[in-house]
């Protein structure tokens, strides 16, 4: 009985664990400006596997085609490849949905050439979903928490996503309120962020065994040492 009480214990601890593994949601600093410090220069979020630029406004306003140029430049601590944020689409998570030929973009006369998601709520791209999710922003209200970021500006924020339906224009996010949009002509001054795939400050290392696994281990070696135990008994 103490044996099998010990695998009901065993395998509670194991599944917490598990689930709060699965459901971990930080920002980690990476890039330390000096080895070892915790002044750092990017954090990655987990959850969209992407890393943010700790500072949020590093080069001020710029027009589209001169935030791209400065996103794709970036070299930070030898760290290179970053870009803005993208925007999804189609987005089902937004407030607003539009389909083929259901709206007209009175601005440039074009319609949608597929299913678009606009608005509040946007969490399907990185920019809405740090603004909601991470930061917890409220749709319409100003963002009053920046979270480790500095010169995080209430205002819109480049996408590097351009509108299919008018290359003339491109997607951007509004960190004033949470809107995500289409309508933003390139020629615009917004601020940009950079971003970059993956975790920048992670080492390269082998595999981690899943929660599954360490579960299932620790099973196999609580049923050996049960099976050991009845062993020597008998022998007594």
């Amino acid at each position: 009985m103490k044996v099998r009480g010990c695998l009901w214990t065993l395998l509670g601890v194991l599944l917490l664990v598990a689930g709060g593994m699965a459901q971990a949601d930080t920002l980690i600093g990476v890039l330390p400006t000096t080895p070892g410090g915790t002044n750092y220069q990017a954090y990655y979020d987990s959850t969209t596997n992407l890393t943010w630029l700790a500072n949020a406004d590093m080069n001020g306003l710029m027009t589209w085609s001169q935030a791209n140029s400065w996103a794709t430049g970036l070299n930070v601590n030898g760290v290179t490849g970053w870009t803005l944020p993208a925007t999804a689409q189609p987005d089902p998570s937004c407030s607003y949905q539009e389909g083929p030929n259901l709206y007209l973009n009175i601005y440039s006369q074009l319609t949608y050439s597929g299913m678009e998601g606009y608005g509040f709520n946007c969490t399907g791209s990185p920019m809405g979903y740090l603004f909601y999710n991470v930061l917890d922003g409220t749709a319409g209200a100003s963002l009053v928490n920046s979270g480790p970021f500095s010169n995080l500006q209430s205002s819109f924020y480049w996408s590097t996503t351009q509108y299919d339906a008018n290359t003339s224009e491109a997607w951007s996010f509004n960190f004033n309120g949470g809107v995500e949009f289409f309508n933003a002509w390139k020629t615009n001054r917004f601020y940009g962020w950079a971003v970059h795939a993956g975790d920048v400050g992670a080492p390269v290392r082998a595999p981690e065994p899943s929660p599954l696994a360490l579960m299932l281990a620790g099973l196999v070696l609580i049923g050996f040492v049960a099976r050991r135990r009845l062993a020597l008994r008998s022998f007594k």
